[in-house]
């Protein structure tokens, strides 16, 4: 009898084993081939500033005080309040020990596109790398050389407040194997060249489903309610459904969309407000056809029901 109690006891601590070095394996933080970032060209930085704009990277990352007329100083600080914790936007500007300007391109290609830092941990899908996974990698290249032309902040920005499990980063990794991966969110049959080039920028550097489609219990992007609005991450809002069955936006024209992306105006001379005036501050920055093909992808998208309760309207 002892024999078997001791051979059973031996068997739950070989599987306890197996069970820990499989989570170990499959929650393994992942890289891009070293390879794919040699074969890059140099960065451009005009190219690199539309990137800049486009992902929209100001509205987390710069300070709040910074004087608007001078290159952004991306000290970070932002709080995102959520269920899961409060997650702090970092200082991603060029200073080498408090933002990231000791960073290679490599750093930053794999910190946007796999959610992974320089020393080898998962980041918090609070920073939308889901979306950044389908940008391209010279697009990353040309960020890259933007960001290295603005200034060095001083200031470390203060760490997440998160509880346990979700201060355990290690478990991210299994959460990654459902929710990331570089494929386009949708398969638009017959799309145009304008609509494709809207579908790169909104699924990819805008991030725009992060907020307007909503999540399941893990956290993760509900692909098929894609864009149809969501409970706010912070409070008890919404962000609204931008798809074509949207009691918002559905009635606009692609010509209305654009002009609200460049100038906060709705065609009834409403302006945009809240979250929404800092994405314009952004979407203003881009070019007439940058606009044009966002908009184009909107109208060109599946209509779908509100993605919220109909309580929180």
């Amino acid at each position: 009898m002892a024999g078997t109690v001791r051979k059973l006891a031996a068997g739950v601590v070989l599987l306890a084993i197996a069970g820990g070095a499989a989570f170990w394996l499959l929650t393994a933080p992942q890289r891009i081939p070293d390879a794919d970032i040699a074969a890059l060209p140099p960065g451009d930085v005009a190219r690199g500033e539309r990137m800049f704009y486009a992902a929209g990277c100001a509205s987390c990352h710069r300070a709040a005080q910074a004087d608007p007329a001078q290159p952004p100083q991306l000290a970070g600080g932002v709080r995102l309040v959520t269920e899961f914790g409060t997650f702090v936007a970092p200082n991603i500007s060029q200073h080498p020990s408090d933002g990231i300007g000791a960073w290679s391109l490599a750093d930053l290609a794999n910190a946007m596109q796999k959610g992974v830092s320089p020393d080898g941990r998962h980041y918090y899908p609070a920073f939308p790398y889901t979306s950044y996974a389908r940008m391209k990698l010279a697009d990353i290249a040309d960020l890259y050389a933007f960001l290295k032309t603005l200034p060095a902040v001083e200031g470390r920005a203060p760490d997440h407040e998160l509880g346990f499990p979700f201060n355990v980063s290690r478990g991210i990794g299994l959460w990654k194997l459902i929710n990331l991966s570089p494929a386009p969110v949708l398969s638009i049959a017959g799309a145009s060249d304008e609509v494709l080039a809207g579908q790169y920028l909104v699924e990819g550097p805008g991030h725009c489903g992060e907020c307007h489609s909503p999540r399941d219990l893990s956290g993760g992007t509900v692909k098929a309610e894609w864009l149809a609005g969501a409970k706010a991450a912070e409070g008890d809002g919404i962000v609204p459904n931008i798809t074509p069955q949207s009691s918002s936006i559905g009635e606009w024209s692609q010509g209305d969309i654009a002009e609200y992306l460049k100038s906060g105006f709705t065609p009834d001379f409403d302006s945009a407000g809240g979250a929404m005036a800092a994405v314009v501050k952004n979407t203003g920055r881009l070019s007439d056809q940058d606009r044009a093909a966002i908009a184009a992808y909107l109208k060109a998208v599946p209509g779908r029901p509100n993605g919220f309760p109909a309580k929180a309207q």
